[in-house]
């Protein structure tokens, strides 16, 4: 075997090995929606587990406003998105900081201290929180929040931030701190804890949810807004898109149809909706029909 004979074997052998890792590659991203192929793909990530705003469906599927939100400004604005991240909330600003994905989205409150290390879109949500309990619980909103009362609380969260200040000031409270909303929802109707304090949005969920176990005391009013988020110095220009495209999703009259099916809809009704109307999103790429269609299904 001459030299020539052996430089082109080991030619196409390296040539082979860069299509098969190509093409292994390319089998390996797993999109959550693919608008098109020349356009540009980012990650996402958030901690599902969260209604109205991230939540998993009855066939596992990843639903929620938010999700929709961020797949409709995909198509309108002309990205790809892969299968996004589930974690826990504390870890999610750590984790874009450390750019292991990019877009945080999925009720994320806007804060100074995470706006020093990430940057935030435009707002498009007010944040305020519920004080849940047990419906045969004698606690007010004042009680439930000191003096032995044990609240629970999702790690990470600015609920946190304000329970972990009460408990500074001595005020008796005792902070129980989860990494998912439902665990602690659980604990409350077990009794292991005396109340919750959550983002009112998915307060009002569980309240549906358990109309007959959970009941609201009160509510505390912050002033905060909520908003998506990027890496920051936004080095792959992605909050350009999202403030167009939340924009767009006004003019276009997609974004109340979302608003009435996720925030008046009934919930339980979300694996049948997406089944039927999915198809308008990730198939037709149509937003528009998607959310007509899916506040159809979910408020009928």
């Amino acid at each position: 075997m001459n030299v020539r004979t052996v430089r082109q074997m080991v030619v196409g052998a390296v040539c082979l090995l860069l299509v098969m890792t190509i093409g292994s590659y390319a089998l390996a991203v797993e999109y959550d929606l693919l608008v098109g192929e020349n356009l540009p793909t980012f990650l996402a990530a958030t901690s599902w587990g969260a209604p109205p705003f991230v939540w998993v469906d009855g066939q596992g599927r990843y639903v929620g406003f938010d999700a929709d939100i961020l797949r409709s400004m995909a198509i309108i604005e002309g990205f790809n998105l892969e299968k996004p991240l589930d974690m826990d909330f504390a870890g999610l600003v750590p984790a874009l900081v450390a750019k292991k994905y990019d877009i945080f989205f999925g009720f994320i409150t806007i804060t100074e201290a995470r706006a020093k290390v990430i940057d935030y879109t435009d707002a498009y949500w007010e944040s305020t929180y519920l004080v849940l309990v047990r419906s045969d619980s004698d606690l007010n909103v004042v009680t439930a929040m000191c003096c032995g009362s044990q609240v629970g609380v999702q790690a990470g969260t600015t609920q946190h931030i304000i329970v972990q200040d009460l408990e500074k000031k001595a005020t008796g409270v005792m902070p129980a701190v989860y990494d998912r909303f439902i665990l602690s929802v659980m604990d409350l109707l077990e009794g292991r804890i005396d109340s919750l304090v959550l983002d009112t949005p998915f307060g009002e969920q569980y309240l549906k949810t358990y109309p007959d176990q959970l009941k609201k005391v009160g509510m505390i009013y912050t002033g905060e807004l909520t908003g998506m988020a990027a890496q920051k110095g936004d080095p792959k220009g992605i909050l350009p898109l999202l403030n167009d495209g939340f924009k767009k999703l006004q003019s276009m009259g997609i974004w109340q149809p979302l608003v009435n099916a996720y925030m008046t809809g009934d919930l339980s009704r979300i694996t049948d909706a997406v089944t039927e109307a999915g198809p308008l999103l990730f198939e037709d790429k149509d937003p528009l029909a998607y959310a007509l269609k899916l506040e159809e299904l979910m408020t009928k």
